[in-house]
């Protein structure tokens, strides 16, 4: 349901999500980097689950009071999972070179942003991506396909789903692109009024 929310309606509900993803983001790349740091499984240590959860409040006030850095930092957070988890998927073992090739394009997505002042469709397409991928990831894990420990194994969610069968990565490709259609059609019109950002949640 967080998925499909995320996937078709992630721009109009992006004033509310924005501390939200900021918190996950935050609690995902604290507890890579303690992982990468010290050769452990993702979540398998107290110290990655901490580090995770003080990462995500600080992402999460951040992206609450800042709108453009919130924005700026979801989009990289969200572009290096997007890079490091494709590079797993194609075989790739975790390590240096998805992490690489992951902030390779949380750079690229993350410059795109702000030098072509493309929040808006950053916006719709990422949230596209991760809500399809989170939608078929809940439904593998339903089904018994996918486990949690497969996140752990692969640190992200991305990877399971592509791994389990080319129907699900295509289902992927297909639901994600429906969404930044019907995302970039009902919102042809409709801004944000960043200036006002903080003060909508009052």
């Amino acid at each position: 349901l967080i998925g499909a929310l995320f996937c078709f309606v992630g721009y109009r509900a992006f004033l509310v999500l924005l501390p939200i993803l900021g918190f996950f983001a935050g609690f995902w790349l604290g507890a890579e980097i303690i992982a990468l740091l010290f050769g452990t499984g993702f979540l398998a240590t107290t110290t990655s689950i901490v580090s995770g959860i003080i990462v995500g409040l600080i992402l999460a006030v951040l992206s609450y009071f800042f709108y453009y850095a919130g924005v700026i930092i979801v989009a990289a957070i969200i572009g290096y999972s997007l890079g490091s988890g494709l590079m797993v998927a194609i075989g790739l073992d975790p390590g240096f070179i998805p992490a690489l090739v992951g902030i390779i394009v949380a750079v690229i997505v993350a410059g795109v942003t702000i030098f072509f002042n493309l929040q808006k469709y950053v916006i719709i397409f990422l949230t596209s991506l991760a809500g399809a991928n989170a939608m078929l990831f809940g439904v593998l894990l339903f089904l018994g396909r996918v486990s949690l420990d497969s996140v752990q194994t692969a640190r992200d969610a991305i990877q399971p789903v592509l791994q389990d069968s080319w129907f699900w990565a295509l289902a992927w490709v297909v639901i994600a692109a429906f969404g930044i259609y019907t995302q970039a059609r009902s919102n042809r019109t409709y801004e944000f009024d960043k200036s006002q950002y903080v003060g909508d949640w009052g």
